[in-house]
């Protein structure tokens, strides 16, 4: 579990964590969003890591997954705790994990409407717009610097 100033994020498999981020994806993605049903659970659920955000009295109001391939998504953030600072910590949270094991890069597909967060945390637009679920989304990627990289010209 990482602690930051206002939430806990704990991380981990969808057997641990489903209840709590299937509460808030549905939430986000299909009452709020619209998106089907049966398009916002996956497959993919089983095989990736996992994190949720915590506010102080223990209520989930963020969420996002790491794929195997290195992709982070479903990254939702419930509209009561949206502005302070759920979204970024996630993701910080999913980045560190992904360094961890080894990645030498993070990708996504962002909503349209949020690439200008993911730009605030060095993801560079990777590609055109393109329509998923009826929703304009454009591929990010973020690469990780390597340790020890001389940073000189």
């Amino acid at each position: 579990m990482t602690n930051t100033a206002k939430h806990d994020i704990r991380t981990g498999d969808w057997t641990a964590l489903n209840a709590d981020a299937k509460l808030i994806r549905f939430e986000v993605f299909v009452e709020e969003q619209k998106v089907p049903a049966e398009l916002e659970m996956d497959h993919m659920d089983a095989v990736c890591l996992h994190a949720v955000a915590y506010d102080a009295d223990g209520t989930p109001v963020g969420t996002g997954r790491l794929l195997p391939d290195g992709h982070i998504g479903r990254m939702a953030v419930r509209r009561s705790a949206r502005g302070g600072g759920v979204g970024g910590a996630l993701l910080q949270v999913l980045m560190a994990q992904a360094r961890s094991r080894g990645d030498k890069q993070v990708a996504l597909s962002a909503q349209s409407h949020a690439a200008p967060f993911y730009e605030r945390h060095g993801f560079a637009i990777d590609g055109d717009e393109f329509f998923e679920a009826g929703i304009a989304h454009i591929n990010m990627q973020y690469i990780f610097e390597s340790p020890g990289a001389d940073m000189r010209t």
